[in-house]
């Protein structure tokens, strides 16, 4: 039997036969979601889909559960992990033993790591600074730097390894060999295993709980739970759920753990205080995996039979929302929504002032802010052309030699605070006068600099003649 004949049901190992004799992988009557032209992350809480079967990875914006980008990876993704930041999404390639790198920025693949054969599961460290694969044709984990997107070791493990987690520090990492009936425990200081833990029958996905003092995982022909105490490594309780447990997630708070039973099409509810069921759920044909939203109110479900999405509100077990997301939907992680930014966009002005006793020009020093959150504090400089001096400074303004300094308080989002300043003109300020404007500091961070300086230039002929811009 082949390693990823293995790793799947046999309702889908038949499923891919026909469709291999078919000559097309796609479900007969599936209408596609329409991509929009622009692959940019809104800025929303985003799903990353794995779609077993046309090798992409969709972006699925949850406000709306509409698709934002479709991204080409590897052949076969079967699984999908978020870098800590949410800066990173790695899914790995069953079928092309690798793993794609994905920049949630621009939704595009900026690496392609060759890791061990048949790729499965991932987790990434706390720091998001090393990703592990398990590899279910190698029977091995692989161990990546992300920094350099290098493979800088390699574990041996037991038989068909399939799922993987880490503890909440990363210390240890959990391995479920869907072949062995067991799981490793590795000690991801030495990358060596230091426990092999027995489980039952085809353990799949494995979860840690947020406190780091239980791990669950799905025992696919067993149709149980097993449930490992981290600190002995033993099962401490077996629960029984649905027919064929495939996936597994628990809540953010580690009080409900998520079985998606493959075979009966419904997931399990199970108290993780009593390690008992509370509720089932029924969903779409073939559940694989599951993913719960960072705020906990949702599980999202794909079903992969049906090319489906179900949506399971947290509160009432209930499906609130199912809709149709390509051919094979297998694998799901969510990447936190995009913080609000504060945006100052700095902007200088100049107008003339003439006459025969005092004239002068005044400039206009703008912090606008255009991003989604409040600025809280802002300082913006202003440099003055060489031998020039500035008056009738606003509140909040200070100078020194060659440069004005302004303070802001609160901006909200879409508005604007203007700050002025004279310059005394003389003979010596004939020709161009530029005065430049600075962002120098603010609070909240800004995360666009380019538009941080602006700049507005007089020219100045005489006292009684100067035009500006």
């Amino acid at each position: 039997m082949s390693s990823r004949s293995a790793l799947l049901p046999s309702r889908l190992r038949l499923r891919f036969s026909a469709l291999v004799a078919a000559g097309a992988l796609a479900v007969t009557g599936l209408v596609a979601l329409p991509v929009p032209d622009a692959q940019a992350l809104v800025a929303a809480p985003v799903a990353y889909v794995a779609d077993l079967d046309d090798n992409t990875v969709r972006a699925l914006d949850t406000a709306t559960d509409t698709v934002v980008a479709t991204i080409p990876v590897g052949s076969s993704p079967i699984g999908v992990v978020v870098s800590p930041d949410g800066a990173s999404v790695y899914a790995a390639n069953n079928g092309s033993s690798s793993v794609s790198v994905i920049d949630t920025a621009t939704n595009t693949v900026t690496a392609t790591v060759a890791v061990g054969a048949g790729p499965v599961k991932l987790a990434v460290s706390p720091d998001g600074g090393t990703l592990y694969t398990a590899n279910s044709g190698a029977n091995t984990v692989s161990v990546v730097d992300t920094t350099t997107n290098a493979v800088t070791g390699t574990i041996p493990v037991g038989a068909l390894p399939f799922g993987i987690a880490l503890t909440p520090d990363g210390t240890r990492a959990y391995v479920s060999n869907n072949n062995g009936n067991t799981v490793s425990v590795i000690d991801t200081t030495s990358n060596t295993v230091t426990a092999t833990v027995g489980v039952g029958q085809k353990p799949n996905v494995i979860k840690v709980t947020p406190d780091g003092t239980r791990a669950y995982v799905g025992n696919q022909n067993s149709h149980n739970v097993s449930v490992i105490d981290t600190a002995t490594n033993t099962v401490t309780a077996t629960v029984p759920v649905g027919i064929g447990p495939f996936g597994l997630s628990l809540s953010p708070d580690g009080t409900r753990a998520y079985a998606s039973n493959n075979s009966d099409s419904s997931v399990s509810v199970i108290d993780t205080a009593t390690n008992t069921v509370v509720a089932t759920v029924g969903v779409g044909n073939g559940p694989f995996e599951s993913a719960i939203t960072p705020d906990g109110t949702s599980v999202y479900v794909p079903n992969g039979y049906d090319g489906t999405m179900s949506v399971i509100d947290t509160t009432t077990n209930t499906v609130t929302a199912s809709f149709p997301l390509g051919p094979f939907p297998y694998a799901v992680a969510f990447a936190l929504a995009a913080a609000p930014a504060a945006d100052i966009d700095v902007d200088v002005t100049a107008r003339p002032h003439l006459g025969i006793l005092v004239p002068y020009l005044t400039y206009t020093l703008t912090a606008r802010n255009t991003g989604s959150a409040a600025v809280s504090a802002a300082t913006l400089t202003a440099t003055l052309p060489p031998g020039a001096t500035a008056t009738n400074l606003s509140a909040g303004c200070t100078t020194t030699t060659g440069t004005v300094t302004c303070a802001y308080g609160p901006i909200a989002n879409g508005t604007a605070v203007n700050k002025t300043f004279r310059v005394p003109l003389s003979l010596l300020s004939l020709g161009p006068v530029q005065v430049t404007g600075t962002r120098t500091a603010s609070s909240p961070t800004d995360p666009n600099t380019a538009n941080d300086t602006g700049s507005a230039t007089c020219t100045v002929v005489s006292i009684l003649l100067a035009t500006c811009p």
